[in-house]
């Protein structure tokens, strides 16, 4: 099969484009065409050998959590799927090989869900990994009616995921954003604040009483702005800044789950959930797709397609 796979650590640099084996697929795994897949920044940073403390290579490594596809092959035992079948999955093992930047990869059972009809390849592969994140961050805090959220980093991919959601569990979402997104959050249902120095006033004139939960999207000590914004008793969510422990709160990493996958593809079908695909690449593209996530300027999922 063609695929994108790194032998070494490095940039895009080390990206090479060619033919790979096609992956064997385990009693509990299917087999899926790639349709597409999804750039995360956890893609090019554990390329980037940032993850090695946790996360075992096994080179070469075919880089790619995200996918949308369609079973053509099923394990010994997976009687939940059949050939055809189309799928999204959060394809994440405990080790990094079998990746979503190719032709073909074995998925999990643990980590597929239905496709939503109604969106496209393209969209669908833009759910998983980003959607996971921003349901399971809201289950941590236990967002819902009558809760005043704030986002840090509301605009990105996680982010955008988070306030369609707490909207649709009937909270209030304040989320900080670069000027340029503030229309477009505001669009999703969120109360714009700007970034930067003096946010926490910002905060406070739009919730004088203090937000009762926070989630952190983004790290960099945004979280540390929460004891002059939060009421008390608010709960607290980082996914990338252990701080969070010290102030009470959890710090999150995403987990494969077929129910919640399940949920976010059945409020995706119930317009709940919308995904704006920013721009597309073919898979021997995938290195210029990298560099532009990494650059940090996009609003919306970057996505690799697979002919």
């Amino acid at each position: 099969m063609k695929a994108v796979s790194y032998r070494t650590y490095g940039g895009p640099e080390v990206l090479e484009y060619g033919d790979l084996p096609r992956p064997k697929v385990g009693p509990d795994a299917v087999l899926i065409k790639v349709k597409a897949a999804a750039v995360n920044p956890v893609d090019w940073k554990a390329q980037a050998g940032y993850l090695d403390g946790m996360i075992e290579p096994v080179f070469p490594v075919v880089p790619g959590w995200d996918v949308s596809g369609v079973v053509v092959g099923l394990g010994a035992d997976t009687p939940e799927f059949q050939v055809g079948d189309e799928v999204i999955g959060y394809v994440r093992e405990d080790f990094l090989s079998r990746g979503t930047f190719a032709e073909y990869v074995a998925a999990p059972a643990r980590t597929l869900a239905p496709k939503p009809a109604n969106l496209t390849f393209e969209q669908a592969a833009g759910i998983p990994l980003a959607g996971l994140t921003a349901y399971q961050a809201l289950k941590a805090v236990g967002a819902g009616e009558g809760d005043t959220v704030l986002i840090h980093a509301a605009a990105g991919g996680v982010g955008t995921m988070a306030v369609q959601l707490a909207r649709h569990l009937g909270a209030r979402v304040i989320g900080t954003a670069s000027e340029r997104n503030h229309d477009y959050l505001r669009s999703l249902g969120a109360e714009p604040v700007t970034y930067g120095e003096g946010l926490a006033g910002r905060v406070r004139a739009l919730a004088p009483k203090g937000v009762s939960a926070v989630l952190d999207l983004v790290g960099g000590g945004a979280i540390e702005t929460s004891p002059e914004v939060a009421a008390d008793g608010a709960r607290l969510v980082s996914i990338a800044d252990p701080a969070v422990a010290g102030l009470g709160g959890r710090l999150l990493w995403v987990r494969p789950d077929t129910a919640d996958l399940t949920a976010l593809s059945r409020l995706a079908e119930q317009g709940v959930l919308s995904v704006e695909v920013a721009e597309v690449f073919p898979l021997e593209k995938t290195a210029d797709a990298q560099r532009l996530s990494a650059a940090g300027h996009t609003r919306g999922k970057i996505v690799v397609t697979v002919d």
